[in-house]
C-alpha cells in the first residue's frame, strides 16, 4: 500500500469569536481574552478568529466596549498568528447593504488595526454582493502588503445546491480574485461522506485552498472533519474544549489527537492546549451558573438536518415565542420554516436571511394565516433588495405580500440606491468622533453606537474628575 504524503491539517481557532458567539451570545469580554493570548499565539494555528460576526454589535451594545480597541489589544498580544474576521459581504457586519465606499473604508480599517484574513460571505451566495469587499482587500494588500480575502460559501441543502452548483461557485470565486474558499456550514448540515464528495469536487474545480467551518449542532461535525481532511481539505475550524460542541465547533484538542501519528498530524502540543483549556474552564462554569451558557445549546439536535435551522436562529425563535406566550407553537414554527424558505427561493439560512425567514415563520403561525402580516425585511427579500436567490420565489406569495411592486434584479447596494455614504455618515456623528473608526461603528449600528459614545464620554468625564481630585489633594497619595 502506497504511503500517504504528509499534509498536516491547519487549524483556525474560534474560541475568541464564533465559539462564544454560538454558546454564550457573544458575551466574552476583552479582558478575559488578553491574559491567554501569549499561549494561543504559541500553538501554531493557521489563524485566530477573533473579530467580526456579532462581536462588533455585542461589544458596543452589551459589553460597553470599543470593538476596534479589542482588535488592537488582540493584535498586540498575538504577534505571530494571523488574525481572522467574519464579514457579511455588502452588509459588512450590519443588517443592511452599504455603499462601496463604506465597504472599502471598513476593510481598510480592519486590516490597519490588525486583521490579516477577511472571511466574506453573502446570505444568498450572490457573488455580486462579495466583489466590493474582495476588491477592497486586494487593493489594500497591494498598498500595505497585508490582507487576504476568503470567500465563504454558505452551505445549504435543496434541489438547486448540486455539486455542479458548488463547483461553478468555486470557479467564479477564483476568477473574482479571492485568496481562498471556505465551506461555511453554519447549521451543521454537512454529513461526513457528503463532505468528502464536496471537498473533492471543489479541489478539482479550483487551485485555491479550501477551508471547512461547521457546527456540532447535529452531532456529526467531528466525523465530517475527518472525512473532509482525508479528501484534501486544507484548514478546519475548531474551538478549545470549554467552549466547543453543541452549537459551537468540534473541540481543538480532540481533532489534534484524532490526527496524531497520521499524515495529517498538526504537531500541536497537547500540554499547551491543556493549559489554554484550563484557563477558559472556570469561565465556562461561571457562564453555566449564571445561565449565560444554557445546557440546551450543548446537546445534539438532529432536527437541524430536517429544518436547516442554525443554533442562533433557534434561540432567537424561542425568545420570540416566549414574548408572545406561545411556546406551545414551537414545533409548528419549526415545520413552517422550510415552507417559508421555499417560498422565497430557498436561500441559505444565515444572518440576516435566517432571522428574516425565522421571524416570518413565527408570524405565519401566530396569525393563523400565512403572510397575513409580513415584516419589512421579508418584503425587501421578496423585492430582491438582498440580492438574487438561487431558485425563483413563489409568485403567489409575492402577489399577496407586495402586490404590483417593482422587483430589483441588481446587486443589493445598487437596489438600495446607495452611493458614497461616508461623508453623510461622518457629518451625522461628528460631535462624537474620537477616532476615524467611530464613523464606521456609527455606520453599522447608529443608535447603539451613539449610546456607546455617550457612555464612553461619561466614563472619561468621571475619570478626569477623579484624576483632578487626586492632583488637588482630595485623596491621600
Amino acid at each position: 500500500m502506497a504511503e500517504i504524503e504528509k499534509k498536516p491539517i491547519k487549524i483556525t481557532e474560534t474560541i475568541l469569536r464564533d465559539a462564544h458567539q454560538s454558546l454564550i451570545a457573544t458575551r466574552m469580554p476583552t479582558d478575559l481574552m488578553l491574559p491567554i493570548l501569549d499561549k494561543l499565539d504559541k500553538v501554531g494555528y493557521q489563524s485566530l478568529e477573533c473579530w467580526g460576526g456579532a462581536t462588533f454589535d455585542a461589544s458596543l451594545r452589551f459589553l460597553k466596549e470599543d470593538p476596534w480597541d479589542r482588535l488592537r489589544k488582540i493584535r498586540d498580544g498575538a504577534k505571530k498568528t494571523k488574525l481572522q474576521m467574519l464579514f457579511r459581504g455588502q452588509n459588512i457586519l450590519g443588517y443592511r447593504p452599504y455603499a462601496d465606499d463604506v465597504v472599502y473604508a471598513f476593510v481598510e480599517k480592519s486590516i490597519a488595526n490588525g486583521i490579516d484574513i477577511i472571511r466574506i460571505f453573502d446570505c444568498l451566495n450572490d457573488i455580486r454582493n462579495l466583489q466590493a469587499a474582495v476588491d477592497a482587500t486586494n487593493k489594500i494588500k497591494k498598498q500595505e502588503g497585508r490582507g487576504e480575502s476568503q470567500i465563504a460559501l454558505s452551505y445549504t441543502l435543496g434541489d438547486a445546491y448540486t455539486l455542479e452548483y458548488w463547483a461553478d461557485m468555486a470557479k467564479k470565486i477564483e476568477e473574482m480574485g479571492a485568496d481562498s474558499i471556505c465551506i461555511k456550514d453554519m447549521a451543521g448540515l454537512l454529513v461526513p461522506y457528503k463532505a468528502a464528495e464536496l471537498v473533492k469536487t471543489l479541489k478539482e474545480s479550483t487551485k485555491l485552498p479550501i477551508q471547512l467551518h461547521t457546527h456540532y449542532t447535529s452531532g456529526v461535525a467531528s466525523m465530517t472533519y475527518l472525512k473532509a481532511v482525508e479528501a484534501g481539505v486544507d484548514v478546519i475550524d475548531t474551538a478549545m474544549s470549554p467552549f466547543a460542541l453543541g452549537t459551537s465547533q468540534p473541540a481543538t484538542e480532540v481533532m489534534v489527537e484524532a490526527f496524531k501519528g497520521t499524515p495529517y498530524d498538526t504537531g500541536f502540543d497537547q500540554n499547551l492546549l491543556a493549559e489554554i483549556a484550563d484557563y477558559f474552564r472556570p469561565y465556562r462554569e461561571q457562564c453555566l451558573e449564571t445561565g449565560l451558557l444554557s445546557p440546551k445549546v450543548l446537546g445534539v439536535n438532529i432536527k437541524t438536518l430536517l429544518y436547516q435551522v442554525p443554533g442562533g436562529m433557534l434561540s432567537n425563535m424561542v425568545s420570540q415565542l416566549k414574548e408572545q406566550h406561545a411556546e406551545d407553537k414551537y414545533n409548528d414554527v419549526l415545520e413552517e420554516i422550510p415552507r417559508v424558505r421555499k417560498d422565497c427561493g430557498e436561500p441559505p439560512l444565515v444572518t440576516p436571511s435566517s432571522q428574516i425567514v425565522g421571524t416570518q415563520a413565527v408570524f405565519n403561525v401566530l396569525m393563523g394565516e400565512r403572510y397575513k402580516m409580513a415584516t419589512g425585511e421579508f418584503k425587501d427579500l421578496l423585492r430582491g433588495k438582498y440580492g438574487q436567490t438561487v431558485k425563483p420565489m413563489n409568485q403567489e406569495v409575492i402577489d399577496k405580500v407586495i402586490p404590483g411592486e417593482e422587483r430589483f434584479t441588481s446587486r443589493s447596494a445598487d437596489a438600495a440606491g446607495l452611493t458614497n455614504e461616508m461623508d453623510k455618515l461622518e457629518a451625522e456623528m461628528v460631535q462624537y468622533k474620537q477616532q476615524d473608526e467611530d464613523v464606521l461603528s456609527y455606520a453599522l449600528f447608529p443608535q447603539v453606537a451613539v449610546d456607546f459614545f455617550k457612555y464612553r464620554e461619561a466614563q472619561q468625564t468621571k475619570m478626569d474628575a477623579t484624576k483632578a481630585d487626586a492632583e488637588n489633594g482630595a485623596y491621600p497619595v
